[in-house]
């Protein structure tokens, strides 16, 4: 296990959701909060080492919940870019291990998080959560692997580190992303851990 209090955590906010539309999707109101603040909302009472947003062009105001925001000056570059700067700042900060979790994935919980901070047992780690055929965000990175995190490229981003590391299966629902105005509209429909998150943030 690791304490959190040696953890960067990293909300990677800066993709241009293309899928979504004109619309800043980060801002999409879900249940009442913007879409974005849900995750904030389920990682607010975890006592991590430094909070940092990845950020590009959403007007979701990060730093009003304890975050520093790290712009993303080549979003178009692909998800590798926010992952780079994500490890880069948890090297700035001596950090232990980094947290990457994606802010347009609404239903991640407190439990889910705690399950990979448990598991954790090395620089070297590698440990993301799974719905049981493939792994995603969130994922935690050792701090021996911030070289290699540096050094991606693409779309991608962390994905091959992903498929070699320990996977922790989270509970149906949990992982769902909004890529889409018919994704938003259909975690709209879901019952909690989504009105529990938008609950927990008013």
């Amino acid at each position: 296990m690791i304490d959190p209090g040696r953890v960067l955590l990293a909300l990677l906010a800066a993709g241009q959701s293309r899928r979504f539309g004109e619309a800043d999707k980060l801002s999409a109101d879900l249940c009442g909060t913007p879409l974005a603040l849900h995750a904030v909302a389920a990682l607010a009472s975890i006592a991590f080492l430094d909070r940092v947003a990845i950020v590009s062009a959403t007007a979701v105001d990060f730093t009003a919940h304890g975050y520093r925001c790290i712009i993303n000056p080549a979003p178009e570059a692909g998800l590798s870019g926010s992952v780079r700067l994500a490890a880069q700042a948890a090297r700035d900060v001596g950090a232990a291990a980094l947290l990457i979790v994606l802010a347009d994935m609404p239903c991640i919980t407190p439990v889910l998080i705690a399950g990979l901070l448990g598991a954790a047992g090395g620089p070297a780690d590698v440990i993301a959560a799974s719905d049981g055929t493939r792994p995603s965000p969130p994922a935690l990175f050792g701090a021996a692997r911030f070289a290699e995190l540096m050094a991606a490229n693409g779309d991608a981003g962390a994905r091959a580190l992903l498929q070699t590391g320990q996977h922790i299966i989270a509970p149906p629902g949990t992982l769902i992303d909004i890529d889409t105005p018919d994704d938003l509209a259909a975690a709209e429909a879901q019952p909690s851990p989504i009105r529990g998150a938008a609950r927990r943030s008013d």
